[in-house]
């Protein structure tokens, strides 16, 4: 599948001068190739790029001054097939790859030890790839996508509760209850087309049969029609522009089509 990307991004900067870090360029991978790119960020100062997440993606350093705005252009190609989760093997927590543990313990949005119980008594009788399948219908039954029922500070546990969210929220969830039931499972920041509303957007992947799987427990996503930003633990890793300062929504757009 071929994707067209486009991003533009307008904020005015209150106060004093900010540095941004921003997350907006898909991932140059295996199964993603990017076929053409442009990033234009509008600065008096120097940009600098730094490494993503396990080394996924690439984030850039802003230094901006009363405002910022940047435009981000890509054709990509997904080269990437389904796979029937459920036909996935388990891997034993002991033999999992030192690398892997971070995405197995608890993290700031992904409560994933306050939801042992609940995985143990609801899914107790599978494991894997199995639970993963089971684990992601149950969330995409479960929760009601609506916009404004939660906020940057909302964690797993609280979409837990409200059953409702966005696709951060989704994402949140899943991946904690993957952890919770032993499977590592990290946040992707990612483009894909038919979004609605078109915006950026969250996914989880799930390592399963020694590989990472994407999965979109909003159902919105095929994992064949995703392109990755970056990864991360939660949404602390994979925001796509963190400011160190006070930044103003101007204008935001988001645009993504198949070719």
């Amino acid at each position: 599948m071929r994707l067209s990307i486009a991003v533009d991004l307008d904020y005015a900067i209150i106060g004093p001068p900010a540095d941004v870090l921003m997350q907006i360029e898909v991932a140059a991978m295996p199964d993603q190739r990017i076929e053409a790119e442009a990033l234009n960020i509008w600065s008096d100062n120097p940009i600098a790029a730094v490494r993503g997440e396990d080394g996924i993606g690439q984030r850039c350093w802003i230094r901006a001054e009363n405002w910022l705005k940047a435009e981000y252009r890509a054709t990509v190609a997904v080269a990437r097939e389904g796979v029937d989760l459920a036909a996935l093997g388990a891997t034993p927590a002991r033999a999992l790859d030192g690398a892997l543990v971070p995405y197995l313990l608890p993290s700031r949005y992904c409560q994933s030890d306050r939801l042992e119980g609940f995985v143990r008594r609801e899914f107790g009788a599978l494991q894997g790839g199995a639970l993963a399948a089971a684990l992601t219908d149950w969330v995409a039954d479960a929760l009601d996508y609506r916009a404004n029922t939660s906020s940057g500070e909302t964690t797993a546990l609280d979409t837990f509760a409200s059953r409702a969210g966005v696709c951060r929220d989704y994402a949140h969830l899943l991946v904690a209850l993957a952890r919770a039931g032993e499977i590592p499972g990290r946040c992707v920041a990612a483009y894909a087309p038919g979004v609605d509303p078109p915006d950026f957007h969250a996914v989880a992947e799930l390592w399963l049969d020694g590989a990472w799987r994407l999965v979109d427990a909003t159902r919105m996503a095929p994992a064949e029609s995703i392109a990755r930003v970056c990864v991360g633990r939660d949404a602390t890793d994979i925001a796509f522009m963190t400011v160190f300062g006070n930044a103003q929504f101007v204008r935001q757009e988001v645009r993504v089509t198949q070719l």
